[in-house]
């Protein structure tokens, strides 16, 4: 088990490039076992173990995979199997996706219910909801979801909330079912949209992805095609925060500036200068940064998964902070984790309520979840002395590399073994 070791105190400059966006790649490559002719060529896939987790799973249904870099052949024309239940399965949240793609293949799929950050209920609820909708049968027991059709045939059906997960995983298997479904109250987050434009490219008939309701014709077969997977929205906005942060000078590239309006405008917010320039972005900060109120939101408002690290930098801030995070009710467990490099945190339900202090100091601290390990990586950059971030497993589920990248701005950063 390795650890990251951060000794903290140094300004971020230079420049980084932006990795494929995880959430998209994690739904991109169930996806691409729909295909039933051809191969698909997905490129600019990011280096994480959420990745390699889905390609193993795809490897033990019965596809064929070549693994390039940043890039991924996947052939699944001889696929023979529909269970899928191995210990991949059962620990990443993304694996979920497999149903949808399944049942609209193959019109049958049984999954282990997927695992994921801790970060607060998550239930599948509205997934099946869809499922049943398109005709499906559906039984969970002993863990395992099973789902089976006779037929797909397209209807209506609006969500209760708006969710991610249920709008891909329904809309994967609308692409092969009867006739037209529309889909109302769906998410709009880019990577839908980025699902969507991999489903059209290799023949499905998708059309709204990005507004509120999605239409989907029905197609009788999808084959294989080439793709190239958006830019990392969350990724992107993490080095955003982390350059204002640690003050200094950053420009981010291979980013799409659009996806990033409701982080830039909060960093602007806080004192920092936010640049945008083609495909790429420049943040600059001196001095202390202010305070701000932050609500959580779905796209286009400000996101969730960059809460916990915007949380770090208004540790330091000015003034006071109040986070309200709308989406999960336990995104806020790192809030201990800082309390212990002396941030003044109350957290009161969803609501984390920051009164900022002149400095962090370090200490050994612990990666609760994803975003949260970024959040601590932050913190240790910002903090005065030796900082040790431990769990960074979970920081390798959707950071690629993330050490080098920071080394490469100036950060003193290294990954060591947890025995030294």
């Amino acid at each position: 088990m390795d650890k990251l070791v951060i000794n903290g105190g140094n300004p971020l400059s230079g420049c980084i490039e932006i990795n494929g966006a995880k959430n998209a790649a994690v739904a991109i490559v169930p996806a691409a076992i729909m295909a039933s002719k051809g191969t698909c060529t997905i490129d600019n896939i990011p280096d994480i173990e959420d990745v390699h987790c889905l390609e193993r799973i795809l490897e033990s249904l019965g596809c064929n995979i070549i693994i390039g870099k940043n890039s991924v052949v996947i052939d699944s024309t001889s696929i023979n199997n529909v269970n899928a239940n191995t210990e991949d399965v059962r620990k990443m949240r993304a694996s979920y996706y497999l149903i949808g793609a399944l049942l609209g293949r193959f019109k049958k799929a049984s999954v282990e219910l997927p695992g994921g950050c801790p970060i607060g209920v998550r239930p599948i609820d509205q997934h099946i909801k869809g499922f049943e909708a398109l005709g499906a049968r559906v039984e969970i027991k002993h863990g395992c979801v099973t789902v089976e059709a006779d037929r797909l045939i397209g209807t209506n059906i609006f969500f209760d909330v708006v969710t991610v997960g249920a709008t891909i995983n329904v809309m994967l298997a609308a692409t092969l079912a009867e006739g037209v479904t529309t889909l109302e109250n769906v998410a709009k987050e880019p990577h839908v949209v980025d699902v969507a434009n991999f489903l059209n490219s290799m023949g499905a008939n998708i059309k709204g992805a990005g507004t509120d309701i999605i239409r989907v014709v029905g197609v009788k077969e999808l084959k294989g095609c080439s793709y190239s997977v958006i830019p990392d929205q969350i990724e992107a906005g993490t080095y955003m925060i982390a350059a204002a942060a640690c003050g200094g000078e950053v420009t981010i590239e291979n980013v799409i500036p659009k996806h990033l309006e409701s982080i830039s405008a909060k960093l602007i917010e806080i004192g920092a200068e936010v640049t945008e320039n083609g495909d790429s972005i420049t943040v600059k900060a001196t001095g202390r940064l202010k305070g701000v109120n932050i609500k959580t939101q779905p796209y286009p408002g400000f996101p969730t998964d960059v809460q916990q690290p915007m949380s770090t930098l208004l540790t330091v801030a000015k003034g006071r902070s109040i986070i309200n995070e709308s989406i999960w009710e336990s995104r806020l467990k790192h809030v201990d984790e800082l309390k212990k490099m002396g941030a003044n945190v109350k957290v009161e339900g969803r609501t984390a309520i920051i009164d900022g202090v002149d400095k962090l100091s370090g200490a050994v601290v612990k990666a609760t979840d994803l975003r949260a390990g970024a959040a601590m990586v932050i913190a240790g950059l910002i903090a005065e002395g030796s900082t040790e971030v431990l769990s960074i497993e979970h920081i390798d589920r959707g950071y690629p590399n993330i050490e080098d990248k920071f080394k490469a701005l100036g950060a003193d950063i290294r990954r060591v073994s947890c025995s030294e």
